[in-house]
């Protein structure tokens, strides 16, 4: 933008100000300087670059000699006032976002899709959620506190600051500010995307992958229509995470599309302890512990029965396997090798998972 482009107004008197310092030696006083600032803050609402104005203020001092002190503090006090016109700019957007993501999250609907086109989201469209855990924590986790992932202009930003906001960079830069969001809450990085946008949850997981330490874990919802389709998918992905951890999956990213079973095991959970404890009760007696012979299922489950395969995932002898296994047929009277006690006996264990069986474990 050109000097004369700016308002005429907005730096007007600033000439005869400075041959008034030059003449008297001079330096603004407060209220001159607050003047500035205000003219700078105007200049930051209207849009106006801070090179033009800065270029403009120069340029009143060019024909008046020995003005350079008074310059410098005028300068100063206009790009003070452009700068934190710009900060409350950012606070007040962060703000909105901050609430917008929260209210999206928890199905808050008042004037909702309104604002999603504020930040690039049409909620008639089908959303994918996908949530990480196990970002570096820079400070201690504050439930339903949602931190958005943008820029701050203070100092002293911590590690987790500056990853989530350069994943969120580089997320826009391949798919466009109008396409994702990203944000924190309840401790995980939420990426909301359109269903359209496969590629982003691939994405996603990249940079966790890439700036997350040991131990993160991806969690993925369905893709859901409108504002309520949101919340399912978020409830979904981080429902999935729970999931992963209660049935020691040792996979990074969960799919809550792979995992639809559990749930319903769950939603009947006195029949799950029913058949837990009338299957898996005489493994409490075994020596050594049930936890050995309930691996040895996982493994044999994992390893579609074949017992070499079991082994090595166990790190003991094909022999070690095979002892166990009818360990569990004698204490249970249940045989991974009959189709049918196999689904009862599989079905069992993961309901141990899920439940956390033994109480206390």
């Amino acid at each position: 933008m050109a000097i004369s482009e700016l308002p005429a107004d907005l730096l007007k008197g600033h000439g005869q100000r400075l041959a008034s310092h030059a003449a008297t030696g001079r330096l603004p006083d407060r209220e001159a300087l607050d003047a500035y600032r205000a003219a700078g803050a105007r200049a930051a609402e209207l849009g106006l670059s801070l090179r033009a104005l800065v270029d403009a203020a120069l340029a009143g001092g060019e024909e008046v000699p020995g003005v350079l002190p008074v310059l410098r503090r005028v300068v100063s006090a206009l790009m003070e006032g452009y700068e934190g016109a710009q900060l409350a700019a950012i606070r007040s957007e962060e703000s909105a976002r901050r609430e917008f993501v929260d209210d999206l999250l928890q199905g808050r609907a008042e004037r909702l899709a309104e604002r999603a086109e504020h930040f690039g989201l049409r909620l008639a469209e089908s959303y994918v959620v996908t949530v990480a855990r196990g970002l570096r924590t820079g400070h201690p986790a504050q439930p339903d506190r949602i931190e958005p992932a943008r820029d701050r202009i203070e100092p002293g930003l911590d590690r987790i600051e500056r990853d989530q906001d350069r994943i969120e960079r580089d997320l826009i830069a391949r798919f466009g500010s109008h396409n994702v969001l990203v944000a924190m809450r309840d401790g995980l990085l939420v990426c909301v995307a359109p269903a359209t946008l496969p590629a982003a949850v691939g994405e996603f997981t990249h940079h966790v992958r890439a700036r997350f330490p040991p131990g993160w874990r991806v969690g993925v919802g369905r893709a859901h229509r409108g504002p309520g389709g949101v919340v399912a998918s978020y409830r979904e992905a981080a429902q999935a995470l729970e999931l992963a951890d209660g049935l020691r999956l040792k996979i990074d990213v969960v799919k809550a599309a792979d995992l639809l079973v559990f749930p319903v095991l769950l939603r009947d959970r006195s029949a799950i302890e029913d058949l837990v404890n009338s299957v898996l009760s005489p493994l409490l007696e075994a020596r050594g512990g049930h936890e050995p012979l309930l691996e040895t299922l996982e493994a044999i489950f994992a390893s579609h029965g074949n017992q070499t395969a079991a082994a090595r995932r166990l790190g003991v002898s094909p022999r070690a396997v095979t002892y166990r296994l009818e360990r569990i047929r004698r204490l249970t009277g249940f045989s991974p090798d009959d189709p049918t006690q196999r689904f009862t006996l599989e079905t069992a264990v993961l309901g141990a998972r899920l439940l956390g069986w033994p109480a206390g474990e």
